[in-house]
């Protein structure tokens, strides 16, 4: 690898764990390159606006979430409740949330009509689609694509429930949900 590229690919790592740690809001040209351990000027010359380094930083945040899911699931495919049952614990939970937050307020940008993090935010949410379908053990890749959907929506209420501070109407609602299905399948 080329020193300039040794160089762009760990500033990336420190632009990523900026973003982490204080969100959008805060990825301003200056910070950014505070963060990156570079001037305004060397930061626009590795790449060519704040948006690509921004967008960087956030592909990198990205994998880096992929590969922590990886390690916290399953090796092999699961039916849809074992799997939303794992990823309840594992994306509410204490070292996931920063990145949970980052989506929330991608999302939000998204829905407020700004088309570079509705971009973003499609193409983060069709890879994590791809990803909960590789994990689902399901009867055929139809069944596959809507347990993938459901697992993905179901996900995305409980991490807006929580943070709003209403996380104990999700977990309530998992806890009471189970006997009442139950119940139905016998009548």
């Amino acid at each position: 690898m080329v020193k300039a590229d040794e160089r762009r690919e760990a500033m990336v790592d420190r632009l990523a764990d900026f973003i982490l740690a204080e969100g959008l809001e805060a990825a301003k040209l200056r910070p950014l390159a505070k963060a990156a351990k570079v001037s305004d000027r060397m930061l626009l010359y590795y790449f060519k606006d704040k948006s690509q380094a921004v967008g960087a930083a956030l592909e990198r945040i990205s994998s880096r979430l992929v590969v922590i899911l990886g390690k916290k699931t399953a090796s092999k495919p699961l039916p849809y409740e074992a799997l939303l049952t794992k990823l309840r614990g594992i994306v509410l939970a204490e070292d996931m949330w920063p990145y949970m937050r980052l989506w929330l307020e991608i999302v939000a940008l998204a829905g407020r009509g700004d088309a570079f993090y509705r971009a973003t935010g499609e193409a983060i949410g069709r890879g994590m689609l791809a990803w909960a379908a590789g994990q689902l053990d399901s009867a055929s890749a139809k069944e596959r694509e809507k347990e993938a959907a459901r697992l993905f929506v179901t996900i995305e209420g409980m991490v807006l429930l929580n943070a709003v501070g209403l996380g104990a109407v999700s977990r309530e609602a998992f806890a009471s949900s189970r006997p009442s299905a139950n119940k139905r399948r016998k009548a």
